[in-house]
């Protein structure tokens, strides 16, 4: 008899993804619940305190003994990484507004048109070739968007509108990441965006902060260690596996959405939400797929 066959590396990387985006989709039910009963900007700026915290326990590691935090915030463009950080709080603030409206796959749906976004814009911000095909599964991605927003309808919910926005900043937040990539370390960009957005909701949470039950403090505090688990989770996926070889699974937070929605809070996507959400995910695997093709060939 032989025994148990190991598990690939790659194999690893994806359970470490798939895991994160778990921990992102708890993140997102308890944020829900949050909204409920506390202003947005205490919810942001609690989570921003793990954030920063998590944020400059990496920069610590990585730069002992070479100058440590200081030379971590030493940034080359410092503007545009806070330009950056800011965009984020602005987005995710969107986004947690949006979960207390809408449903969590109906707001998740929506948010997958997000590396479509990315590939446009890559083509016309950072001069990328991007193929006709490509640029057909784009406009095949929005043609989905539109199905799950249907404007012009009476059953147009125009809340949707928040995870739409939300999905646009983060797209030009990762273009923008891709530009200080090329110049600044990791843990620099990572500092920024951590302590920026701790500065950021400093000066809002104290302001219509409400002093939280036992409940609520628990709450808070999952929260913020389900968002440090998972970037911990995502960081060791991306350093044991290629980008190109998760990216398909970065969908499976679509999943993991649409389960806990139905197990915590009993909703279901309507056939709209359904069939768009399967256009924009059938769009941004082809368009994945090109990019593997284009990069082989």
């Amino acid at each position: 008899m032989t025994g148990a066959q190991p598990i690939s590396i790659a194999t690893k990387g994806i359970l470490l993804l798939v895991i994160s985006n778990l921990c992102l989709a708890g993140m997102d039910a308890v944020s829900k619940t949050l909204i409920q009963s506390y202003d947005v900007t205490q919810i942001l700026w609690v989570r921003y305190m793990f954030f920063a915290g998590f944020t400059a326990a990496l920069a610590w590691r990585s730069r002992r003994g070479k100058g440590g935090l200081r030379a971590a915030f030493k940034a080359k463009r410092p503007w545009l990484n806070m330009f950056r950080a800011a965009l984020l709080v602005v987005e995710i603030g969107l986004f947690v507004v949006a979960f207390g409206h809408m449903k969590l796959v109906a707001v998740h749906a929506i948010a997958a048109i997000c590396p479509l976004m990315i590939t446009a814009l890559s083509a016309l911000v950072l001069g990328e070739k991007v193929g006709p095909r490509r640029w057909v599964a784009v406009a095949a991605g929005f043609v989905g968007m539109l199905l799950i927003l249907r404007p012009g309808f009476a059953v147009f919910d125009p809340w949707a509108l928040l995870p739409l926005a939300g999905a646009a900043l983060f797209a030009v937040y990762q273009i923008l990441t891709k530009i200080l990539g090329r110049v600044e370390q990791t843990d620099t960009i990572m500092l920024y965006t951590g302590w920026v957005g701790l500065v950021l909701t400093s000066f809002l949470g104290p302001v219509y902060w409400v002093d939280p039950d036992p409940l609520g403090w628990g709450l808070l505090v999952l929260a913020g260690l389900m968002g440090v688990s998972a970037h911990l989770l995502l960081i060791q996926a991306l350093a044991i596996a290629e980008a190109s070889v998760l990216q398909p699974f970065n969908y499976s937070l679509l999943v993991w959405a649409s389960m806990v929605g139905f197990l915590i809070f009993g909703e279901l996507p309507d056939l709209w939400t359904a069939a768009g959400a399967v256009i924009i995910v059938g769009s941004g695997l082809y368009v994945w797929w090109r990019e593997r093709v284009r990069a082989a060939s």
